[in-house]
């Protein structure tokens, strides 16, 4: 049986307009033209479409869906790269980054609620100083689930947050401290500075440390959100993604140019508001989501 989140998924993303493509008449330019409408990328449905002519001089029932579905499940593979918590990592340390808007405290209460249920002890960082209402969020969501919250007064300096929370987490042996930043532009270069302070902060207590540095991307924003992801980057590193939003837009294709682009492993995906609207990417399930048919 498909996950849950698989069903949803695939209703969601085959809005108009869908990428579900007519075997009989089999058109390339319409084709095309859907997949670019859904941000998949100028390079990638260049090689999706020729894959489905070849498929369509076949002439067999349902082989230009299979040939389009199969490519995108190939060029998705390489990032279905699940989390992996290190157990001799006491704590885990996972830096959460993106902009305003992208579900970033959402998605940490998500993972914070998937990580418990996995057996697993779990602590949050306010390290979101510059606005009062992020810190009362996270707050509100670790009250929610059971977590613990560090935090301080608005404007405290967001590496001393982290380094109390470090030492806290030490202290209590949690399995993982989840670490909220200010949600940042990337031209905003005094933010992207104190990033690379909190990152040193935590280096100085665990060398290794963060060991996941995990970037939230709004996946209905397209090009905008490839932009960030080189950006942040460049800036102060990434290790893994989390796409967010596909709950709103038939433009799930970002996920292929995003992983085209930057190579990056996609941790979770995420629909919707709800606290168990965060699963692992599967390359097969995404594919038969956007065009239709099962895992």
């Amino acid at each position: 049986m498909p996950p849950p989140l698989f069903a949803r998924l695939r209703s969601r993303l085959q809005r108009t307009p869908a990428l579900t493509p007519a075997d009989e008449p089999f058109d390339a330019e319409t084709l095309e033209t859907r997949l670019l409408m859904a941000d998949v990328g100028a390079s990638a449905s260049a090689e999706i479409v020729a894959d489905a002519e070849r498929a369509a001089r076949g002439g067999k029932p349902g082989a230009v869906t299979a040939a389009v579905r199969t490519r995108l499940e190939s060029l998705l593979a390489p990032a279905a790269q699940p989390l992996a918590i290190d157990p001799g990592a006491r704590p885990f340390v996972i830096l959460v980054l993106g902009v305003n808007g992208s579900g970033k405290t959402t998605t940490i209460a998500k993972l914070a609620r998937r990580l418990k249920g996995e057996g697993r002890s779990v602590m949050l960082a306010a390290c979101d100083t510059f606005r009062a209402a992020a810190v009362e969020q996270l707050q509100h969501w670790g009250e929610r689930e059971g977590v613990p919250v560090v935090a301080q007064a608005t404007g405290a300096d967001p590496a001393a947050v982290a380094f109390d929370a470090w030492q806290a987490a030490r202290a209590r042996g949690s399995d993982v401290l989840i670490v909220d930043t200010a949600g940042r532009l990337h031209t905003q270069g005094h933010l992207m500075a104190e990033l690379a302070k909190i990152r040193r902060v935590l280096a100085r207590q665990d060398p290794a440390a963060p060991h996941e540095s995990l970037l939230v991307l709004d996946g209905t924003t397209g090009q905008n959100a490839l932009a960030q992801a080189r950006e942040f980057g460049g800036a102060v590193g990434v290790s893994g993604l989390v796409i967010t939003k596909l709950d709103g837009s038939a433009k799930g294709g970002a996920v292929v140019a995003i992983t085209r682009e930057l190579g990056l492993p996609i941790r979770f995906i995420g629909l919707g508001e709800r606290s168990d609207d965060l699963e692992p990417f599967d390359a097969a399930d995404y594919a038969a989501a956007l065009v239709g048919g099962e895992t």
